[in-house]
């Protein structure tokens, strides 16, 4: 299922600057039928208790986890007028006291033990999901119905994390190129009258406007048991789980008053209609073309997103094809149907090349519109879109935590579960008359909205965000206040129950056998759902790129643009009928390509994997058309604060040496690349004696054996055996203060960096864990004093960056330009704080559950698996350390930290770069800083340690 919010964090891979996901492709001629891979049912139990609670619940013994999930039937459309994002901030606020527990309880019972926790809010819904350990169940079923029955509202609370919204929003609207279109522009024009018009976030003014009685009413109003449902899924004792719900959530009340009515019917179009918006750093420009659609329980859903997958899914999608592929116009399109509970849109986009204009997309998104109006789609399109439709939703369900979401979308939208498990019946009986009759009936052009997102200057000044909207609810109609609640002294307090037995983590055993050219083959069985994985890991990454930075991504995203005379359209029509998933890519050291597939047709999906990999074509065309979508690519990350601190990083860090030049390549570097370097480059670094490939999933070792051999068997390498690696990361360099300017930037984005360890260092867990209390979690240091205590940033984060030489450590928060000084200072004191002083034992105690939690949240899945034995196998260590991972965490000392942090990550190593609006912050800057270098963002050189 595709929702605006999905849509946004699409686009966001490209348009807000992030690393490009590998492109999916493939499948066979002899694509299976599309009702050949069965979808388990999810079997949830259910009832209600006395007070309207819905509970669903579904046991599961083969993980030791459990998943804890309250969706509220509460949305930014419930947002009371002149309180847009309301929702969301209320959102934040349940992770707070209550009367028995104190602030950032929660993260003690999730992430404390092993576990994680988080939140979200889309139009119709806000929900609130944790995944612990099975034996902490009972703690958190009190928690979720403490907070739903006493919740703690007071003024520092509600003040400080209004200030972590307005950083959210500078940083995913305002920071980011493309934010304001699909975050504010597009929902306001497509919707007329419905309150999905405003920004799930809300706005600036309307955060100001918000008081503490406003957020207490809010609660009162629509955090009730009856407008909740409760979900668990995970091991646990079925009757053990009813008594604790029935003992914390039976005695919650509801209010003496019904729901605010909220049911607004969107008008039909009285014709097309048309909008132009102007932002600040936008570097392409970008057209969508939109459609109102239907509520998600309406019976043309299903052929609505058959109709999707056939224009958006995949480089054989007709959007792609033709705005990308054949006409070049565009740099990335796509597609979504945004159905929600009370109304949709279907909503088609396009970022353009560079040079090209809006006009010329609108066009071409007209006229696929109108190929879906005239035509039937093909046999083969369908039976495509309905494959990967159907995989989809088996990849859906492969951890409780995915089973319980599944879940919950279906009672958020339809009020029942039944539709979770109907919906795979109804995209398999979709036809192509159904895909042309909902063609006809909702993308025509007498009700299309076309929009045009251009970037801002003197003659077409910033649009602003519209704020004074109508809505349904309005402040009056909210619950009165009723008690205020107030944490407890600590004697009065309901205690939080005792953790049960715990349930061991079981790795499971790899398997390992080595083929005759030299190919190492590893093999994690994980039986279950019928999902296999296999990753092929090369030792060829951006550090063997020497001149020419780029050509190792390049050269791997080139692998699915053309093999065995196949064009890439036609590869990622057969791994796209086949409902598999393949992909490559490239780090600083291995380029890794990876498939996963149904078990029934995994066989066809590695043979194609094998086939890129071995017999690329690398075609004259396809390298230039890759090369330019690489640089358009480019253009937008270097419009955006973060990816342009990230690449500065890496030069401040290693200078001129191969590990500091962007892997992605630079302005300059990417129009040099030719076809013969790719040539070269695979011949000599794609080869069997130097690979790793790793099966995972509900695969034997007899199989894995069987298809390696068949597939692989006979590879031999092309090219000259390469020299040995130089030292990537070169000879250390003198740490540097670095301002890159970039006028009206929304944030400023604030990198501490400076060298780190090898992966094979002895000291890579002691840093592990001393890097997971700095920054590694929600509950670190960083973020205690940055977004919790101070309201500065809507996140903070640090990565050790390890690598086969040294590694980068970098530590980073976005944050408001005038704030960049004061965040800097506190990365470095929390940096500086592990070199001098040793954790505290219950950081230590605490640090070390997160830690081995991760790694057992990341064996559930079949992909996760294999990237845990990828990463032993790619660095030449024992598989017996999947084992032994828990006990080694848990071995480590507040000694051992202490000393690995000051050898390893002395402060006074550390690099800072700044991107932002330097005037203001540049002053303060200099002050604690005199050498500081200032360079324009306009000048940046990336080819370069200098910068310039």
């Amino acid at each position: 299922m595709k929702t605006r919010l999905i849509l946004t964090v699409a686009a966001s891979t490209l348009l807000f600057g992030l690393p490009a996901a590998a492109p999916a492709l493939a499948q066979t001629a002899a694509a299976p039928a599309a009702g050949s891979v069965v979808v388990p049912p999810l079997g949830f139990q259910e009832r209600t208790l006395p007070n309207g609670l819905k509970v669903y619940t579904s046991r599961d013994t083969s993980t030791s986890n459990v998943t804890v999930q309250v969706w509220y039937r509460v949305g930014s459309k419930d947002d009371p007028e002149d309180r847009s994002g309301f929702a969301h901030l209320f959102e934040h606020l349940m992770f707070k006291a209550t009367q028995n527990f104190p602030d950032e309880t929660f993260d003690r019972l999730t992430e404390d033990v092993g576990g994680n926790n988080n939140a979200f809010t889309s139009d119709d819904v806000t929900a609130y999901h944790e995944t612990v350990p099975a034996n902490h169940l009972q703690r958190l079923i009190f928690a979720e119905a403490d907070r739903l029955g006493s919740l703690v509202v007071n003024e520092s609370v509600f003040a400080s994390e209004r200030d972590v919204v307005k950083e959210e929003y500078r940083q995913g609207v305002l920071a980011s190129p493309y934010g304001r279109l699909f975050s504010l522009f597009v929902p306001a024009t497509i919707y007329q009258d419905h309150p999905y018009r405003r920004s799930t976030i809300g706005s600036i003014e309307n955060l100001d406007a918000a008081t503490i009685e406003d957020v207490r009413r809010f609660h009162a109003t629509f955090y009730r048991p009856d407008n909740a449902y409760l979900i668990v899924a995970g091991n646990f004792d079925q009757a053990q789980l009813d008594g604790w719900i029935d003992r914390y959530f039976g005695p919650l009340t509801n209010p003496d008053r019904p729901l605010p009515v909220n049911n607004v019917r969107e008008p039909e179009p009285t014709g097309p209609r048309e909008a132009t918006f102007y932002a600040p750093n936008v570097p392409l420009p970008a057209v969508v073309l939109a459609w109102p659609g239907v509520r998600y329980d309406d019976p043309d859903r299903a052929a609505l997103t058959v109709l999707d997958g056939i224009l958006s899914t995949g480089e054989s999608s007709r959007l792609y094809r033709s705005l990308v592929y054949d006409q070049k116009i565009a740099t990335q399109t796509s597609s979504s149907v945004d159905a929600s509970q009370q109304a949709g849109a279907v909503i088609t986009y396009a970022i353009m090349a560079e040079g090209e204009t809006p006009e010329a997309g609108l066009a071409s998104l007209r006229a696929e519109a109108a190929r879906l109006r005239d035509a039937p789609v093909t046999a083969a399109e369908l039976t495509e879109a309905k494959n990967e439709l159907v995989a989809g939703a088996l990849r859906e369900r492969e951890t409780v935590e995915d089973r319980a979401n599944v879940l919950g979308w279906s009672l958020i939208n339809t009020g029942g579960a039944a539709a979770a498990d109907a919906e795979i019946a109804a995209l398999q009986a979709v036809t192509a008359a159904d895909i042309q009759r909902v063609a006809r009936r909702y993308l025509t052009d007498q009700r299309s909205i076309s929009i045009r997102y251009l970037n801002a200057d003197d003659q077409n000044p910033v649009t602003a965000q519209s704020v004074d909207v109508d809505a349904p609810v309005k402040v009056a109609d909210l619950a009165p206040v009723g008690r205020v609640f107030e944490l407890l002294p600590e004697s009065q307090r309901t205690p939080i129950p005792a953790a049960g037995p715990a349930v061991d983590l079981v790795t499971p055993a790899v398997e390992t056998f080595t083929l005759a050219n030299g190919l190492e083959v590893y093999v994690a069985r994980k039986p279950g759902l019928p999902l296999i994985s296999a990753r092929l890991g090369l030792a060829a990454g951006s550090a063997d790129d020497g001149a020419k930075t780029g050509l190792s991504v390049l050269t791997a995203g080139l692998l699915t643009q053309g093999s065995s005379g196949r064009s890439a359209p036609e590869i990622a029509a057969e791994i796209e009928q086949l409902g598999a998933q393949l992909g490559a890519s490239s780090g600083a050291d291995f380029s890794n390509v990876s498939v996963n597939a149904p078990a029934n047709v995994f066989p066809q999906a590695l043979s194609l994997m094998a086939d890129v990999v071995r017999r690329p074509d690398f075609a004259a065309e396809e390298v230039e058309r890759q090369r330019d979508q690489s640089l358009d690519g480019l253009r937008v990350s270097l419009s955006s604060p973060g990816p342009v601190a990230s690449m500065a990083a890496g030069r401040l860090v290693y200078g001129n040496a191969a590990y500091g030049a962007p892997g992605g390549g630079t302005p300059d570097s990417l129009p040099g690349l030719t076809r013969e370097d790719v040539s070269a480059f695979h011949a000599s670094r794609y080869r069997p004696e130097t690979a790793r490939l790793i099966f995972s999933g509900d695969i034997t070792v007899a199989q894995a054996r069987a298809l390696a051999e068949q597939a692989f068997g006979d590879w031999r390498a092309t090219g000259p055996v390469p020299a040995p690696r130089a030292n990537p990361a070169g000879a250390a360099v003198a740490p540097r203060v670095v301002v890159i300017d970039q006028p009206g930037a929304g944030q400023a984005a604030v990198y501490v960096a400076m060298r780190s360890i090898a992966r094979t260092d002895a000291d890579f867990f002691p840093l592990t864990l001393g890097n997971t209390l700095l920054g590694g979690s929600f509950t670190s240091r960083l973020n205690q004093e940055i977004r919790i205590k101070r309201g500065l940033s809507y996140g903070t984060r640090s990565n050790l960056g390890v690598r086969q030489g040294e590694g980068a450590f970098v530590a980073s928060a976005q944050t408001r330009n005038d704030a960049a000084v004061e965040v800097a200072d506190l990365i470095l004191g929390e940096v500086n704080r592990l070199s001098t002083s040793q954790p505290t034992a219950s950081e230590m105690t605490t640090r070390q559950a997160i830690v081995t939690g991760a790694f057992g949240s990341s064996l559930e899945t079949v992909d996760g698996l294999g990237g845990a034995v990828a990463s032993l196998a790619l660095y030449d260590l024992p598989m017996s350390d999947l084992a032994a991972y828990v006990g080694r965490v848990e071995a480590i000392t507040p000694e051992q930290v202490q000393a690995a942090f000051a050898e390893h990550l002395p402060v006074a190593n550390a690099s800072l770069v700044i991107v932002g609006d330097a005037s203001k912050f540049i002053d303060g800057l200099r002050a604690k800083y005199p050498n500081v270098e200032v360079l324009p963002l306009t000048a940046l050189d990336l080819d370069t340690a200098a910068l310039k």
